[in-house]
């Protein structure tokens, strides 16, 4: 079934308000979490236009590409390395206005100059991230983090 997706326009708070609703919309009542991620991944990727937006999920002690809207990326990465696995490790929110200046960045592509992830709990426990790269130097502030983390736990 075509879902359809009407991006807003205005500021960011106005943006994540109109996106929120239609996002619980595309996965309330879809058991698939691939589809779940895969839907969410590209709404953020098309309201945005971000870099990059995509999932990470932990497997065998290492994050695992997930779902994902942009270019090719890193397939796996370790517990606090770069900005996802910091995020992982440390279990909470980063942002990073310029990643050429975060210590042991993972240059997936030369093209990231910002990023945020979000962890994702699941009955209190840390199953994957939600990262997201910009082209632009300090893309991401505390609107994106309140927002983001409503929409990672929509994830049944």
């Amino acid at each position: 079934m075509a879902e359809d997706l009407t991006i807003a326009k205005g500021d960011k708070k106005a943006q994540y308000e109109s996106l929120i609703p239609q996002i619980q919309g595309l996965v309330t009542g879809e058991p698939n979490l691939v589809a779940n991620l895969a839907n969410i991944a590209a709404a953020l990727k098309e309201q945005f236009n971000w870099f990059w937006v995509g999932f990470y999920w932990i497997m065998e002690e290492e994050l695992v590409l997930g779902p994902f809207q942009g270019p090719v990326a890193c397939t796996r990465i370790k517990k606090g390395r770069g900005v996802c696995g910091t995020a992982w490790e440390k279990e909470a929110t980063i942002i990073v206005d310029d990643v050429e200046k975060f210590p042991g960045h993972i240059a997936c592509s030369s093209l990231s100059k910002s990023e945020i992830v979000i962890p994702i709990f699941k009955e209190g426990k840390i199953i994957g991230v939600l990262d997201v790269d910009s082209s632009d130097l300090a893309q991401f502030d505390a609107t994106d983090q309140v927002y983001l983390e409503k929409i990672m736990a929509m994830i049944p």
